[in-house]
């Protein structure tokens, strides 16, 4: 019995090893010299670690800097961290609150960072086929595809059987095309792949049911759906279970309006993601799309606020002028 549990240890650290040197080598494309810094908040010190070893051993400088854990996600991290990340070519954040959407990161990837976002990670993502199997590369092309549909468009719609029926202005805006594999100005949520965009200030209106997962506050996958009624960009309403009003609590519970803000529309393309309720994976699922609330800054947008929590549903339709481009798992360009 001994050896058998020991074997298992072994194969569980040689997994989450080879996720660490993918991380750093495929998605992140760290090379000798580059300054490579590590934030973490001492929640997943074993993951930080393989991430630290994984880079030291491409020859890269790297720092590693610790700060205590954030009350909320899209926190700032403190001044001395957030100064060394401006410096850094390359980020890796395994953090269990994102700092995602914060001013330090905007800064960092302004200044020319390549940031691989590690929130909540765990052994599981570590090891897991969205991000051992999952050939990023071959991915580009669709990403590229739906992200000129999105970067062209003026006006999308986003339905789906259970329920939503979404509109809102894409004019003028630039998709974010996230194959996990950043260049310098860009953030990879490995092993999420997606594409988003942010709606037009104040233009999102109409009906979001979320019936797969908000990968936040504690909620996972969904027992029962999230309906939120939504006008001029912002969520009038959220109707539900205990899921809904523990989302609604929360944001409630910050007296900021702009936590209430249709943020993103972000799709799913990893064609090895699946549900489980881990953020990182769940975003990148095919077939599902996110809207994002709160903060839009990060992600090209105007808008500040305490939070950011994407709400997830299956089986997406959605319409760029009026043309179908995307059909559940379909990707119709």
């Amino acid at each position: 019995m001994l050896n058998e549990v020991t074997d298992k240890i072994v194969n569980v650290d040689q997994a989450r090893s080879a996720g660490a040197k993918k991380l750093v080598e495929v998605n992140g494309r760290v090379q000798p010299g580059n300054r490579v810094v590590v934030v973490t908040d001492g929640t997943m010190p074993q993951i930080a670690s393989d991430i630290v070893h994984a880079a030291t051993g491409r020859g890269a400088r790297v720092s590693l800097m610790e700060m205590p854990e954030r009350g909320c996600d899209g926190q700032e991290p403190p001044g001395d961290i957030a100064a060394e990340m401006k410096l850094a070519d390359v980020i890796f954040s395994p953090v269990r609150r994102s700092i995602t959407h914060t001013r330090a990161m905007r800064a960092a990837l302004d200044a020319g960072a390549r940031a691989i976002l590690m929130t909540a990670y765990t052994p599981d993502v570590m090891k897991s086929a969205a991000l051992l199997e999952t050939d990023f590369e071959a991915q580009i092309d669709v990403c590229r595809r739906v992200g000129k549909a999105f970067t062209e468009g003026k006006e999308l719609r986003l339905r789906s059987p259970h329920g939503t029926d979404l509109r809102f202005s894409i004019a003028g805006r630039v998709a974010n095309v996230l194959t996990a594999i950043p260049s310098p100005g860009e953030l990879a949520p490995v092993p999420t792949i997606e594409v988003n965009v942010v709606p037009v200030y104040q233009t999102a209106v109409g009906r979001l049911v979320a019936d797969a997962s908000v990968p936040y506050l504690g909620i996972g996958v969904l027992t029962s759906p999230i309906t939120c009624e939504i006008a001029d960009g912002y969520i009038q309403s959220i109707q539900g279970g205990e899921q809904a009003e523990r989302l609604r609590n929360d944001l409630e519970s910050h007296r900021d309006r702009n936590c209430f803000n249709v943020a993103e529309l972000g799709v799913g393309l990893n064609p090895h993601a699946e549900l489980t309720g881990v953020m990182l994976e769940d975003e990148g699922v095919l077939g599902t799309i996110h809207i994002g609330i709160g903060t839009s800054l990060t992600l090209g947008g105007e808008i500040t606020a305490p939070t950011h929590y994407d709400l997830l549903m299956w089986h997406p339709q959605i319409e760029v002028d009026g043309q179908l481009i995307i059909d559940n798992r379909k990707i119709l360009l």
